[in-house]
């Protein structure tokens, strides 16, 4: 990115990974089953760590978790979980890995439910991005009373390791809410982008 002097939230800088990551894909409505479940396992493995950590880790889980199709990930055999265990491409926490395994299960029941898992989840904006005008880091809350929610339906669902926070941290991801900053220079475009 060299002399790209882009206006950017200040979370993003650092390294290339994050600065594409926040300029081609945070924000973005996600309105695909699969994409939405890859952003839930990596999000949960977030908890705890920095989303620095699991950018540089994603290319491991797409190889460790079959490229997030959440149909193979439902049935994974316990001897493949405990060789996730071992697997240094990935966040190798026992708990975190289960809870992927239970969440895909848990994911297509809503599918079933609901037809996909996106009217699900987008059920809970109606349909519509939410579109905060935030002019400093200091003011993006880390839940609200839609993550709130959202957390309280999926936990009475059964899935597991997507607290509020981690769910708000979804919603950012897949364009449910833009926090980008105002200032941001994607911050018109993912708004132009809104469902």
């Amino acid at each position: 990115m060299g002399q790209d002097l882009k206006c950017r939230c200040g979370w993003c800088l650092g390294f290339e990974d994050y600065i594409r990551y926040h300029d081609e894909e945070w924000g973005v409505p996600v309105t695909d089953d699969r994409k939405q479940f890859e952003f839930l396992v990596l999000e949960s493995a977030q908890a705890g760590l920095s989303w620095s950590t699991i950018l540089k880790k994603r290319q491991g889980y797409r190889k460790a978790f079959a490229d997030f199709d959440y149909q193979q990930i439902a049935v994974f055999p316990e001897s493949y979980i405990k060789e996730l265990l071992t697997d240094s491409g990935i966040i190798r926490n026992e708990l975190k890995i289960r809870s992927a395994v239970n969440n895909a299960q848990r994911f297509m029941e809503v599918q079933e439910t609901y037809g996909t898992f996106t009217n699900y989840i987008w059920g809970f904006v109606d349909g519509k991005s939410i579109q905060n005008e935030w002019r400093s880091l200091s003011e993006i809350p880390a839940t609200s009373p839609v993550s709130d929610r959202l957390a309280k339906d999926m936990k009475k669902r059964g899935f597991k390791f997507l607290g509020s926070t981690v769910l708000y941290a979804h919603m950012q991801a897949t364009g449910l809410i833009n926090d980008h900053l105002v200032d941001c220079w994607r911050y018109e475009a993912v708004k132009n982008l809104s469902l």
